[in-house]
């Protein structure tokens, strides 16, 4: 109710001005972007109480994809299983990969999970050396215990085998 009392505040100052004569644009100016940085303030409250709704800490998994040089392999796609479930699947652009090559991670996908063992199956495809086309898969065991967890889905180059190399880890 407090960051509602000066949004019905602003709300209600115009008008009131406006019986006692002409307003001033710079006040009414002032007024909108204050109620404009309100309104910012209460949708990032709101993102964030939506997120911890829908993904409490306890049960929180989130996974993001790695791109380590990246000159043996060039990224189109992944999907991601968990257990039995396709929980994510993602068709990456250009400039997607282009922030990637960078250091970029990208969110590949946030969740809940309940406590105990589950099955990460990741499945990148792609172009690989020599221009042939690409699919591999990367699996974990993952132990999902009290608190929130993330998982790095990592594509290296292994120089010595001339070979991608696909990885899931875990963050500690």
């Amino acid at each position: 109710m407090k960051r509602l009392l000066p949004i019905l505040l602003l709300l209600a100052g115009p008008a009131t001005a406006a019986d006692d004569g002409p307003v001033d644009p710079m006040v009414m100016d002032l007024q909108i972007q204050a109620l404009k940085e309100e309104v910012l303030g209460l949708n990032r409250d709101l993102t964030l109480l939506r997120e911890d709704l829908l993904f409490p800490a306890d049960s929180q998994v989130s996974v993001y994809v790695s791109l380590d040089v990246g000159e043996l392999f060039k990224l189109d796609s992944v999907k991601l299983k968990v257990g039995d479930r396709v929980v994510a699947t993602h068709l990456y652009s250009e400039r997607e990969l282009s922030a990637l090559r960078r250091g970029g991670v990208h969110q590949l996908w946030l969740g809940n999970l309940p406590s105990g063992e589950h099955d990460v199956i990741a499945f990148f495809t792609g172009v690989g050396p020599n221009g042939r086309d690409y699919r591999r898969a990367a699996d974990l065991k993952l132990r999902k215990g009290f608190g929130p967890q993330t998982l790095e889905l990592k594509i290296a180059d292994l120089e010595r085998r001339l070979q991608p190399e696909f990885v899931v880890r875990e963050w500690r």
